[in-house]
């Protein structure tokens, strides 16, 4: 394996910060959206259909600029990282790994994950490239920047529909994270085990997987999952 790419939100970042943010923003407890966070996707939609599910009129750009205005827009900082995120970048790079970070995202997003300064070639988020997952554009333009035959990239993330499947129909090698409300829920399905070249709980059992991707055999198609 050359290059291993990692998906943002809890993957690399926890979204606790996010969600807080948006329930103080909002004026309702932080317990009550993450619980909408989670019912989200148990009925396999997108998480963000939680703001939608406390105000349905809202629009969330107008929303997202507006909190940016009032000077409550993103951030991000040391304490947001899972710890298990640099070491385990850190221990890949040690062993030749090229190590790239693309996600969905914004620009701001992106130029605050640079300032974390991880052990990362490269860091990037969909709107700094103008395409987000799951469009295969986003996974063209990860082995563009990867450098390596699709084969030898391999894709982490969380969310089947948005990192698995997609980066699986695009030809790179895939691994789910048990980890963040979608990893949990969907890790068993039988889709997911089917499809996955490798499952995972914290990312440092990556760098023992290296060996293993020689023997890994040919996967079989991926199905969608028909509850996503």
């Amino acid at each position: 394996m050359e290059t291993i790419v990692f998906d943002i939100g809890e993957t690399l970042i926890r979204d606790d910060r996010y969600w807080a943010s948006w329930a103080n923003w909002l004026g309702v407890p932080p317990h009550t959206l993450s619980a909408l966070v989670g019912a989200a996707v148990v009925q396999g939609r997108d998480s963000a259909d939680a703001l939608t599910m406390l105000r349905p009129d809202i629009d969330v750009t107008e929303a997202s600029l507006a909190r940016t205005a009032a000077g409550r827009g993103e951030h991000l900082d040391e304490s947001d990282l899972y710890p298990d995120v640099r070491p385990a970048l850190a221990e890949l790079r040690s062993l030749g790994v090229r190590v790239i970070v693309a996600g969905n995202g914004t620009a701001r997003a992106g130029e605050l994950l640079r300032g974390l300064d991880l052990p990362a070639d490269v860091v990037v988020t969909s709107d700094e490239w103008g395409v987000a997952k799951p469009d295969p554009e986003f996974f063209a333009r990860v082995l563009e920047v990867s450098g390596s035959d699709p084969q030898s990239t391999l894709y982490v993330g969380d969310h089947p529909a948005g990192d698995l499947f997609p980066a699986k129909s695009s030809g790179l090698l895939a691994a789910h994270i048990r980890r963040g409300a979608c990893g949990y829920w969907w890790a068993d399905h039988p889709d997911v085990v089917e499809t996955a070249d490798f499952r995972i709980s914290a990312l440092t059992e990556l760098p023992a997987l290296l060996g293993k991707v020689a023997d890994t055999p040919e996967p079989p198609r991926p199905r969608l999952l028909r509850a996503l």
